[in-house]
């Protein structure tokens, strides 16, 4: 039973995250804070908070140094098969070296590359819309133990 209701307050937070990330396209126009690879963030971040990879340090900083690597792909290198393989590994190698893994963010080089996006996607949505996940993941852990653990 603690693990069911566990499942529906953990699928309760990452929807919650994901809607009020894809509504503030509306509040703040066409700067979204929404992004694919947030999907499987709010899926680390909400349902297996105690991993290492959904630490906010991870979430974070392994977004933002992927998409720099995206960004310097778009703006300095190309875009290419070989130039998306590349941008890819370089990303996965980075967090590796740096201890900073958070897999969704494996996403970002391709993601920024095939979209061609420019260096405003860093703010917006990448580290704007990693914040709100993670504080709401935080809230959220928060909320749940205390009700899990409260007396009645």
């Amino acid at each position: 039973m603690r693990f069911l209701m566990f499942a529906f307050f953990a699928g309760f937070g990452a929807a919650i995250a994901i809607g009020i990330l894809s509504l503030s396209e509306k509040a703040i126009g066409e700067s979204a804070l929404l992004m694919a690879p947030f999907g499987a963030t709010a899926a680390l971040v909400f349902g297996v908070s105690a991993s290492p990879f959904s630490r906010p340090k991870n979430v974070i900083l392994g977004h933002m140094m992927t998409a720099v690597i995206g960004l310097t792909f778009v703006e300095f290198i190309g875009v290419t098969s070989f130039y998306l393989a590349l941008a890819t590994g370089i990303a996965v190698t980075t967090m590796l070296l740096t201890r900073i893994i958070h897999p969704p963010a494996g996403a970002n080089p391709l993601l920024i590359m095939l979209t061609g996006q420019s260096w405003d996607f860093l703010i917006t949505p990448v580290l704007l819309g990693t914040v709100v996940i993670v504080v709401l993941g935080r809230a959220m852990r928060y909320l749940y133990i205390k009700m899990y653990t409260s007396s009645f």
